[in-house]
């Protein structure tokens, strides 16, 4: 089986329901950045923002057919809408079961990680307040090289507020 990509995503809202964002990362198992996205989703819940993300990491992966796919997610309801649907808010089943689908065709692997473990997904989510709707990263924007660079090299991220 040949190694697979890895897709860090996150969502955010500022607000319940506030001004919302999600984004993320793909990378090849060397860590090497394979490609980013950064979506605007107007007003919307966290938990919105975080399936929105994970819907379009699917999507991307399968478009580009990177048919192996291991996803990492810092949101435990995400984890557990894999395991039942009835979690998925009803506006956005449809989508979520076309993507489940998608899956089926892929090596597709899905886990938890802890937020301290996701910066570079997070930072992504944050420039997704100020894209307007899609934007597609081909290299590591500037914002997120000093995460990305700090995670390649193993060392840690903390949290502080």
């Amino acid at each position: 089986m040949v190694a697979s990509p890895l897709y860090n995503t996150d969502g955010s809202a500022l607000g319940s329901p506030g001004l919302a964002s999600c984004g993320g990362l793909f990378r090849d198992y060397n860590a090497t950045f394979l490609g980013g996205f950064s979506i605007n989703i107007g007003n919307s819940y966290a938990l919105h923002a975080e399936l929105i993300g994970v819907m379009n990491a699917i999507e991307i992966a399968h478009s580009k057919v990177w048919n192996n796919l291991w996803l990492e997610s810092d949101s435990h309801l995400v984890n557990l809408a894999f395991k039942s649907s009835l979690i998925v808010p009803w506006k956005l089943r449809n989508r979520w079961f076309n993507c489940l689908e998608l899956t089926k065709t892929m090596y597709f692997r899905v886990t938890h990680i802890y937020r301290e473990g996701n910066c570079c997904a997070d930072r992504m989510a944050a420039l997704g307040i100020n894209v307007n709707g899609f934007f597609w990263w081909n290299s590591v924007p500037p914002s997120v090289q000093g995460d990305y660079i700090n995670n390649l090299m193993g060392l840690p991220s903390f949290r502080f507020h």
